[in-house]
């Protein structure tokens, strides 16, 4: 993979000068593939001890047409631990002349709102400039106090595709003495280190660092622009002390945290009694308590003081019957425990597609917690805030990534459970005829397993009837159809299972001209096609494995002889398996169809080779049968 280009560039501590945000000034380089360009940054992080520091935060950015007016927004949110004592924001023309200047008391102002917060201390402080006159510039300038040193602020100058750097810098000031941990992401530089007086500084910048233009399977920007994250080592935070040296002390901290909020009310007790004495095997019993704790509680996000970390208590949810992440997982291992199982407590970076955390940089990057327990190789995964999810499957949102698992004697880095093709079984099995005039009449069977289960589970669980019919009639690959029926049953386990049967029709699917009938035989798994790219810079991502069968037998009138049939294909390589194969009995089409990917990663110089296998895929996919009509 091409490197990008940036320039580090290291300083003693200077005062910021006045910049001229002409946009003139800015290099012809970086306006290329460019939205909007981040004319200067400068972000300061003082820290005075191990619970108390400042962050000041000024940068500008040049607003260079409407797709990248994303950036002419503040906002940030505050609580009782970050105050934001000032903000100031900044309109500038095009030659940098100053339009508006807005202050901190002229800004919305507004409680943290969202569908699942109950109750939230934290605040949100925004503005936005609202101008057509392009180019332009914003510029905001903010300064925060910050009681306790858990989570400090992170330098990544890029915000996302299409966004260049012209300059931005980023400096730590700490008691000399005092260790803090940090991480170079993209870039091997290490800081300038200066000592002064009682005062130790880091500093990094970058400069002219040019957009990227997004392509087609890259893996997510943020492994290929530069940054830096800064851990404490010594903290305190909400009146508790902790280390960061290590996941083991970061763990500690945690189990801290979490000291004594496992005790469940008698009655509660009694009932995880009543459900588990009889069984005989632990798989039985998590699957009891699993489901209980799914029927006697929901999911409601509650953030008070230091509840962003610390979970409410199991006696509190078990009375209340809700609770964020945090607390249903802290309940559930409360739950297990009482029925003499094993349960660990588990913090994770949550979302598709989303990194685990760092092995070598112990950091507090965590959203969500979810619960396990451990069983040797066959350890049982717990997502607690879902009142549907199977038992033991952790899919898209929390599967495949390195989590901390928090244990008697601190914090330990696991994997959660990797999912292959052959979990990600999609199977399909198609009956349809087709009339005189073309028009088709399916019905469709299809086997949904493990994340490819993901969406008819929210289909099933979280859209309404309406809704579901918007998305059935929307999403199939024919040119005009209609969902006439569909059901849908689910088969729970690690690897859930969910059975969808539907029943369409499509008016005109084959067309008819004379005495010829031209039929596409495969009516859904297509293949998407790549543009052809000779100046590819980045390494292709394939993200998700899977398995797509699809076996399809079409009915087509009588008399009618195959005049042309569409050649069988087989093709293994690097980058998956794809089969099609095509018989008529006289009467009806058969079609098997097998595609295979995997997780893997590949050189961009590789392009073109995918490029060449999805385009003949693409073309097999959409291959046509034709017919004629016997004539006496």
């Amino acid at each position: 993979m091409k490197k990008i280009l940036a320039i580090i560039i290291f300083s003693f501590p200077v005062l910021v000068k006045a910049q001229n945000y002409n946009v003139s000034l800015i290099p012809d380089s970086l306006l290329q593939n460019a939205d909007a360009v981040l004319r200067f940054e400068d972000s300061k992080i003082l820290i005075h001890s191990p619970k108390s520091a400042t962050y000041k935060h000024k940068y500008a950015i040049t607003i260079l047409k409407e797709s990248g007016d994303e950036y002419t927004q503040y906002i940030n949110h505050y609580d009782k631990f970050d105050k934001l004592t000032d903000v100031v924001a900044r309109l500038y023309d095009a030659t940098g002349k100053l339009m508006k200047t807005v202050k901190k008391r002229e800004m919305d102002d507004i409680a943290y709102e969202d569908r699942i917060t109950l109750f939230r201390d934290a605040r949100v402080k925004k503005y936005q400039f609202y101008n057509k006159s392009y180019p332009f510039t914003v510029e905001f300038e903010e300064e925060e106090e910050m009681d306790g040193l858990f989570q400090l602020p992170v330098w990544d100058p890029v915000e996302s595709e299409n966004f260049s750097v012209q300059q931005s810098n980023f400096s730590v000031e700490v008691p000399t003495g005092y260790k803090i941990h940090y991480k170079l992401l993209n870039t091997t530089a290490q800081p300038k280190i200066m000592n002064s007086g009682n005062t130790t500084f880091y500093q990094w910048e970058v400069k002219n660092i040019k957009a990227i233009e997004d392509e087609p399977l890259m893996d997510d920007i943020n492994n290929h622009i530069p940054g830096v994250y800064i851990t404490p080592s010594n903290f305190e935070i909400g009146g508790y002390k902790g280390n960061m040296d290590s996941w083991n002390d970061l763990g500690k901290f945690i189990l801290e945290l979490n000291k004594g909020r496992d005790e469940l009310p008698d009655n509660v007790k009694q009932q995880v009694h009543q459900l588990t004495d009889n069984l005989s095997s632990v798989d039985e019993k998590i699957k009891v308590l699993y489901n209980y704790m799914q029927q006697n509680t929901h999911y409601v996000l509650v953030t008070l003081g230091m509840g962003g970390w610390q979970p409410f208590d199991a006696n509190y949810v078990a009375q209340n019957k809700y609770g964020d992440c945090k607390a249903l997982s802290n309940y559930m291992v409360s739950l297990l425990k009482e029925a003499k199982i094993n349960a660990k407590y588990v913090l994770v970076t949550a979302g598709a597609g989303k990194r685990g955390l760092w092995p070598d940089f112990p950091a507090p990057y965590f959203n969500h917690a979810i619960m396990c327990v451990p069983e040797g190789k066959d350890t049982t995964w717990l997502e607690c805030t879902s009142q549907t999810e199977s038992a033991g499957f952790m899919g898209t949102f929390t599967g495949d990534r390195d989590v901390l698992l928090i244990d008697d004697d601190g914090g330990h880095v696991v994997h959660t459970p990797v999912y292959s093709a052959k979990n990600n079984l999609e199977s399909r099995k198609v009956n349809a005829s087709i009339d005189e005039n073309g028009n088709l009449v399916a019905e469709i069977f299809t086997k949904h397993c493990g994340t490819q289960q993901e969406l008819q589970h929210s289909l099933i669980h979280d859209a309404t009837n309406e809704q579901r019919e918007k998305y059935l009639n929307s999403t199939i690959s024919l040119p005009t159809y209609k969902v006439e029926k569909s059901d849908y049953k689910e088969m729970k386990g690690k690897i859930p299972v969910a059975d969808e049967y539907l029943k369409i029709t499509s008016p005109n699917y084959a067309s008819v001209s004379g005495k010829r009938l031209f039929v596409q035989p495969n009516l859904f798994n297509k293949a998407s096609k790549l543009t052809p790219d000779a100046e590819r810079k980045f390494d292709i991502k394939m993200k998700y494995s899977y398995l797509d069968i699809d076996s399809i037998d079409i009915k087509i009138p009588a008399d009618y002889k195959v005049e042309s049939m569409p050649k069988d294909q087989n093709i293994k390589n690097e980058f998956g398996e794809y089969k099609i194969s095509y018989q008529f009995d006289g009467t009806t089409i058969h079609l098997v169809r097998l595609h295979e990917e995997n997780t893997k990663s590949f050189h961009a110089s590789e392009f073109s080779n995918l490029v060449n296998f999805r385009d003949a895929m693409y073309k097999a996919d959409r291959a046509k049968i034709v017919f004629v009509k016997q004539t006496e």
